[in-house]
């Protein structure tokens, strides 16, 4: 499917993954539609990208709130969701319920109800891409980033069966540049780039640009459905 004049929902796209994703629509002539919860960041997103792009501000804790935000937002060709909270180590001592609650609450309920939400409101041959992340299988943040990974995979691939023909794919970034690494300090975070960069095959951490082609296939191709997309950069290799 040719994104031209495609509307792209992409809830998290006003930095880092999401907001490539939205240029990468952007410049295959579709209109990217970017929802985060703060309008600063919408209206700095939409600063980046071209004049036809639109931004919205949604709550996903607000059930009540969401079903508005559809209606305002009304129909789409392609949902994608790349909404999350800052990366960090989670070893067993640090797993609270409310860390668990804050996790599970963007990654996976949050997906979840913006599914539940736009399903209905996206047009025939169109396509829903989630997030999930490498650490189902390279568990080295710790159990609960490993256990939102592996419910997110299992999600999208139960999703595809439910909702078809309609597509439901996810994508699965390995080490990439983005602002969700903020939560280390900046001298830890270069030390773990350059450890990274070590050790992935493809000598590199990867970039926003890397993982957008991603998304952007993922909506394109109209046969694929129930996959998780690895770019990792043969992280699972290392």
């Amino acid at each position: 499917m040719n994104l031209k004049n495609a509307r792209v929902l992409v809830i998290g796209g006003t930095s880092g993954i999401g907001l490539g994703v939205a240029t990468a629509v952007a410049e295959r002539g579709g209109v990217p539609i970017v929802a985060s919860r703060s309008q600063v960041s919408v209206d700095r997103a939409l600063a980046a990208l071209p004049d036809h792009a639109r931004g919205l501000t949604v709550d996903l804790a607000d059930p009540a709130a969401l079903t508005g935000f559809a209606d305002a937002v009304g129909p789409i060709e392609h949902l994608v969701f790349t909404a999350g909270e800052p990366l960090r180590m989670y070893p067993l001592a640090d797993v609270t319920a409310e860390a668990i609650g804050d996790l599970f609450g963007t990654r996976f309920a949050g997906q979840l109800q913006a599914v539940r939400a736009f399903a209905p409101r996206i047009t025939a041959g169109g396509s829903i891409t989630l997030t999930e992340g490498t650490a189902a299988d390279k568990p080295n943040l710790g159990v609960l980033p490993a256990a939102v990974c592996g419910a997110v995979a299992a999600m999208t691939r139960a999703l595809a069966v439910e909702l078809a023909p309609l597509r439901v794919n996810a994508v699965a970034p390995g080490p990439i540049d983005t602002p969700l690494w903020s939560a280390i300090a900046p001298e830890g975070r270069e030390a773990l780039y350059e450890q990274f960069a070590q050790q992935l095959p493809a000598g590199r951490m990867g970039t926003v640009t890397d993982t957008a082609l991603a998304y952007a296939y993922l909506m394109e191709q109209e046969f694929g459905t129930g996959q998780v997309l690895t770019v990792d950069g043969g992280g699972a290799l290392a």
